[in-house]
């Protein structure tokens, strides 16, 4: 399943640079909406057909709550603390990583308002995150616990990676994912223009 994730994302990637007519065509982010809602449609079917909804959501444990706000806590960390051995400023490593795996909204952002370089650093961080959160999201499932399986897809766990996450955990997870990826995706619009705001004031 993870081989053919990653092989549907290299094509299309590789279809979206070359010169195929249909990567031009009006109707592929409509084909991309569609489908990306049956995707959801399937996950949440999926997750209902189990019934008893409101026991699984009145079980889930209390720090499921901190869990989206220790998902972009730790991804700023990290990407503070790799910023050095990447020869980048610990600003521009935390903002290169802010988008949380939400490229096509953060990179454009920081392009923009801050450095058109940066803003490259930032596309390719977050497409990064997005494969590699596909790739090992089913290993941290099976060796760190379901809940800290959530974490590698960041903004991306209420969309992209989300049946992966599915797949890998159980019903109450899948729940936890979608909670954690809608309040991730809510801080990147305004934690990327506050990060650019707060670089240039120390600058």
């Amino acid at each position: 399943m993870t081989i053919l994730i990653l092989a549907s994302f290299l094509a299309g990637t590789l279809w979206g640079y070359g010169d195929l007519i249909i990567s031009k065509s009006p109707y592929v982010p409509l084909i991309t909406q569609s489908a990306l809602g049956l995707l959801l449609f399937t996950v949440g079917f999926d997750f209902a057909k189990g019934g008893e909804l409101k026991e699984q959501v009145k079980g889930l444990p209390k720090i499921v709550l901190a869990v989206p706000f220790l998902t972009a806590l730790g991804s700023l960390l990290f990407a503070g603390l790799l910023s050095p051995i990447l020869k980048l400023s610990v600003g521009d490593g935390i903002l290169a990583s802010s988008g949380f795996g939400w490229y096509s909204l953060s990179a454009v952002v920081v392009s923009q308002t801050y450095d058109l370089k940066i803003g490259t650093l930032t596309l390719l961080t977050n497409v990064f995150r997005e494969v590699l959160a596909i790739l090992v999201i089913p290993f941290v499932a099976k060796r760190f616990g379901f809940i800290p399986a959530v974490a590698p897809g960041g903004a991306t766990s209420l969309n992209v990676t989300l049946p992966m996450i599915s797949r890998s955990t159980d019903g109450q997870t899948t729940l936890i994912a979608i909670y954690s990826g809608s309040l991730v995706s809510a801080m990147v619009p305004f934690l990327v223009p506050l990060l650019i705001q707060l670089i240039k004031f120390l600058a």
